[in-house]
């Protein structure tokens, strides 16, 4: 092996040129492309909290039933990541409601929702959390027609109760919908 006591800018290089993808410096080559792959930091972000997504339970009735069922050994949450239901709203980061939301019980949500550090999401799980229910009807006074009329809902999730494995498809969705997008998104309350 040659031993280099100075370098000669004017001798080739031992080394073959590698070709640039478009050209430009600071760009992949083209023989490393298919090897290499570049994350965004939104995109890890967005990874890490989709796979790690710790619920607050808001169960209000009978669709409650179905969701704690959904952290029991048959279905078994965890593996999608969100199985630890969480006793506080401080420690949680994804919020679902299950059941007939009262109006006296909305102070509570609003409370509940202002206490979850930022970013959070909700779930909305049956027809009663949804829209009322069948308890919706004309001059009503007691029930909130829909979660979204207090906080702002990410997925839906309709059924009178919803089965078990439609909640782990709702679980599934939102993950979906928190890696598509922005890690640092402001929330934005309904009005």
């Amino acid at each position: 092996m040659e031993k280099v006591t100075h370098l000669d800018p004017n001798r080739p290089s031992p080394r073959p040129q590698l070709q640039r993808a478009g050209g430009g410096d600071g760009e992949i080559p083209v023989e490393a492309a298919p090897f290499v792959r570049l994350a965004m930091l939104d995109d890890l972000l967005n990874a890490a909290r989709a796979n790690s997504l710790w619920p607050l339970t808001f169960g209000l009735a009978c669709c409650a039933i179905e969701m704690m069922a959904v952290g029991a050994s048959k279905y078994d949450l965890d593996r999608f990541g969100a199985g630890i239901f969480r006793p506080s709203a401080r420690q949680a980061d994804v919020m679902i409601f299950a059941g007939t939301i009262s109006r006296k019980m909305a102070p509570v949500i609003n409370q509940l929702w202002d206490q979850m550090p930022s970013p959070k999401w909700a779930i909305a799980m049956g027809g009663c959390t949804i829209d009322g229910g069948p308890f919706k009807y004309p001059n009503q006074y007691a029930i909130v027609e829909g979660a979204d009329l207090l906080v702002p809902v990410d997925v839906y999730i309709p059924g009178c109760p919803p089965r078990p494995e439609a909640l782990i498809a709702g679980v599934l969705r939102l993950q979906e919908k928190i890696k598509k997008g922005k890690a640092f998104e402001r929330e934005q309350r309904p009005s």
